[in-house]
């Protein structure tokens, strides 16, 4: 028989790239997602639209412990992998209240509810590299001690906490993924990396003519969401839970994320990348990277994309969609600068 198992956030970048991995494990694969998603699937469901016909979908809302508890009373699932989260760091500093309402409730109404009706249901918890913030070390491991510089890593300190309590108060088996920056063809729009390799296909294609962007300077650990996925599932599988960070142990900075991307567009970012204070975080957090060491050995887990070919394979995948983008434009006699 094969194994069930629970995805929220089955809709994003992760979710959609964890369900195709459990798919091809062999899995039953559900998905946890909010109503008004099943009443527009044209949007909702862009990322797994070619996987609706093999994956259950449950209508149900982080905010609701009632429609959480429904779900899980209905299915015997073997693993949960509690992904979905308001993760927009920007967006948390805009409205910290409803950050910190869906992730830090959510995670414990999903906790609450496998501990009632599935306890032994193996629980994965998304984690970030956020929750480091301004870090006492260089690089982060486990062991290094959080101080969140946003609400939405100061929330996912929260849910990585009640994690563990789950796990230490309760015998469940509850494993905590600490991810580094992870990006591919299908990170929202909205995040700097996408933001940066869609606009070098919009100048590319003469559909824009500047990128508006804030810190320069900033250095992130990047990695590829398929091998961060890759090491959710391997967490699951141990004799016995624990916490692990997933990184590629390597940084560079927003700069080089834009030379690199407008060059694989046939330009130089210099000529039509424009510093704008307005998207600059209140509070910064400088320099982030991950020593994925313990993954490495207890997981057997290493990534297998390198920065150059994650930021190529982001800007060909943007080209392509501007490309139809600017065809529907010159079919419709207007294109949009």
């Amino acid at each position: 028989m094969s194994k069930k198992a629970l995805i929220t956030g089955i809709t994003g970048q992760d979710g959609s790239y964890l369900a195709e991995h459990l798919l091809e494990q062999g899995y039953e694969v559900h998905g946890l997602v909010r109503r008004v998603a099943l009443e527009d699937p044209g949007n909702r469901f862009v990322r797994i639209a070619h996987l609706l016909d093999r994956v259950i979908l449950h209508p149900a809302s982080l905010e609701s412990y009632p429609s959480i508890f429904h779900v899980i009373s209905r299915h015997d699932f073997d693993e949960c992998y509690h992904l979905a989260a308001q993760s927009f760091v920007a967006e948390s500093f805009a409205d910290g209240f409803s950050t910190m309402n869906t992730n830090i409730n959510g995670t414990h109404y999903m906790l609450a509810a496998l501990r009632e009706l599935r306890p032994r249901c193996r629980f994965y918890f998304a984690g970030t590299s956020e929750m480091f913030g301004n870090a006492s070390e260089s690089p982060q491991r486990e062991t290094t001690p959080f101080h969140p510089r946003s609400p939405y890593g100061i929330s996912k300190v929260a849910g990585f906490d009640l994690t563990r309590n789950y796990r230490e108060a309760y015998g469940m088996f509850c494993a905590s993924g600490i991810l580094f920056n992870h990006e591919s063809p299908r990170r929202g729009f909205e995040f700097v990396t996408r933001k940066i390799t869609s606009k070098a296909a919009q100048i590319r294609l003469g559909l824009s003519k500047e990128l508006r962007i804030g810190n320069l300077d900033a250095r992130r650990d990047w990695g590829h969401a398929t091998d961060y996925v890759r090491a959710m599932h391997l967490m699951l599988q141990q004799d016995e839970p624990d916490d692990y960070v997933i990184a590629t142990g390597e940084t560079h900075t927003v700069r080089e994320f834009c030379e690199r991307a407008f060059a694989e567009a046939d330009l130089d970012y210099r000529e039509y990348v424009v510093i704008d204070e307005f998207f600059y975080r209140p509070a910064e957090v400088d320099s982030l990277v991950g020593d994925a060491g313990k993954a490495r050995q207890k997981l057997n887990w290493q990534p297998r994309f390198c920065f150059d070919d994650l930021v190529k394979e982001m800007v060909r995948s943007d080209l392509q969609i501007q490309s139809r983008t600017a065809s529907a434009a010159r079919t419709s006699g207007a294109v949009s600068l």
